[in-house]
């Protein structure tokens, strides 16, 4: 995604993501959750159509308080697909749903949704796909690699001379602290 630091620096919505948010480690499970459906519902779409409704988003999820969206029901899925503020795909609003399920059973069994990611880390991007395909939801390879570079599990978000890697290096995420450990390639 090297022309996204490019493209992103000024721009009044993919600016402020690139420069605070793409690529940082995210630890709080809500923020974990919120990256996850506003990349399932990037898809077939552009980036900044999810950026530019991304408030409404946060309105129509109630702060992506995955408690409370896994116990939508059927009022809840009719609210969200009659909402003009966000993007009305049923696939997508279903997935959303079931997925805040899912995490709320990886919460449980494994203490947070981060917990449950690190305990997979790290991974090849194959394999994180197949382990998201079995666990979540509207997951294929473009959203999963999305969502674990977004979120500092897979490394690329940026170049090695944007000036926003130094920043996300300097916070260690899990792509750089597995990085720091692998063992040397032998030529």
């Amino acid at each position: 995604m090297s022309d996204y630091c490019d493209l992103a620096p000024g721009h009044p919505h993919h600016g402020p993501y690139h420069d605070h948010e793409y690529g940082f480690p995210v630890t709080d499970d809500d923020v974990l959750f919120e990256r996850l459906v506003l990349e399932i519902n990037q898809a077939g779409l552009s980036w900044l159509t999810v950026l530019k409704k991304r408030q409404a988003f946060d309105a129509a999820f109630e702060g992506f308080r995955i408690a409370r969206v896994a116990d939508y029901g059927e009022a809840e899925r009719a609210r969200l697909l009659g909402d003009a503020g966000i993007i009305r795909n049923r696939l997508k609003v279903d997935a959303a749903i079931h997925n805040a399920g899912v995490v709320r059973e990886l919460q449980a069994t494994h203490g947070s949704f981060q917990a449950w990611l690190d305990s997979h880390h790290p991974l090849a991007l194959v394999d994180w796909v197949k382990l998201f395909k079995r666990t979540f939801r509207f997951t294929g390879p473009e959203i999963v690699n999305e969502f674990l570079m977004s979120t500092g599990y897979l490394p690329g978000a940026h170049r090695e001379d944007c000036p926003v890697q130094a920043r996300i290096r300097a916070e260690r995420p899990p792509w750089a602290r597995a990085e720091a450990v692998a063992p040397p390639s032998s030529s």
